[in-house]
């Protein structure tokens, strides 16, 4: 069997700076990371995409769409047409809030909580095997390297402080 062999690509272009040769990475990368994270998705009903939603749902609690629009860091479009479909789908409930009659509070469903805790271990552990061709020490050093593009676009107000870190984030809040 033939071994494949890249194709000459502009990634590796040498008279290209570093800078435009990473951010053609992460462009590539972004989108098949994500691709790689449906491919091992086995639960009805459940896409990274939703996931990304209802995790800060089933660690904080139910959530003001703001906030909740806020925590993703998309729009208030883009938040509603996703809490639409999960309504849809019964995944979340929207809620009076129970102080701020303008309010609505976004609330995961005992369905989705049920399945959220019963299979996201396993999606998890799926779709981190893509790192198990790293050593230990090159998964710290990819770590810390992300870590600090994400400082790099707290800086820039393209991500909040507390995207990533949820629970971190509404402890603070709370201490406010």
């Amino acid at each position: 069997m033939k071994k494949k062999t890249a194709p000459s690509c502009s990634i590796v272009d040498e008279t290209l700076p570093l800078s435009h040769k990473l951010t053609k990475l992460f462009w590539v990368l972004g989108p098949a990371f994500t691709r790689w994270a449906e491919s091992h998705m086995h639960e009805k009903g459940l896409t990274p995409q939703r996931l990304r939603l209802m995790w800060p749902l089933l660690e904080n609690g139910p959530m003001m769409m703001s906030a909740l629009r806020d925590e993703l860091g998309v729009t208030a479009t883009n938040i509603t047409a996703m809490v639409d479909v999960l309504e849809k789908d019964k995944m979340v409930a929207r809620k009076p809030h129970p102080t701020d009659r303008r309010a609505t509070m976004i609330a995961i469903t005992p369905k989705a909580e049920k399945l959220l805790t019963e299979n996201c271990g396993e999606f998890r552990d799926r779709v981190a095997g893509i790192f198990s061709g790293f050593a230990k020490t090159q998964q710290e050093q990819l770590f810390a390297l992300l870590m600090k593009m994400r400082e790099a676009l707290i800086e820039r107000d393209v991500l909040e402080d507390g995207e990533l870190c949820q629970k971190t984030a509404s402890k603070k809040k709370k201490r406010a």
